[in-house]
């Protein structure tokens, strides 16, 4: 099994979402977690909103710290927030450099929705 981290600061859009389709698309054979280096601790509700319709309820997740985070990792993604996240020991490391969907409009929501399902897809098929 492999596990994989997504790392972002609040933990309550991207790295809820990667977390979401490592889980979709990689189904029993992959470990997924997120966390946050400041967890906001809720989940944004449109992005319970917009996975919920691709039939993903986000609602069953929470906003966790990186501090109730352990062990080693197959990879750990962050979703482009630079400093603000620590290390995590991981065999590979990549930043994505996302846009946070938060204030985005519909459209632009899911555009970076659909960017995260499509991203994930290509680490689990390199994992």
């Amino acid at each position: 099994m492999k596990r994989v981290l997504f790392v972002c600061v609040e933990n309550s859009n991207r790295s809820q979402m990667a977390e979401a389709f490592a889980h979709i698309h990689g189904g029993d054979g992959v470990e997924a977690l997120s966390a946050g280096s400041k967890p906001s601790g809720q989940i944004n509700p449109k992005a319970v909103r917009f996975m919920s319709e691709l039939g993903y309820d986000l609602s069953t997740h929470a906003s966790k710290s990186l501090d109730e985070i352990d062990g080693e990792f197959d990879a750990v993604i962050t979703m482009g927030c630079g400093d603000n996240c620590p290390w995590v020991p991981a065999r590979f490391r990549e930043d994505w450099g996302l846009p946070d969907p938060k204030h985005m409009d519909d459209d632009g929501y899911r555009a970076v929705r659909d960017e995260i399902s499509s991203r994930v897809k290509s680490l689990l098929a390199q994992l």
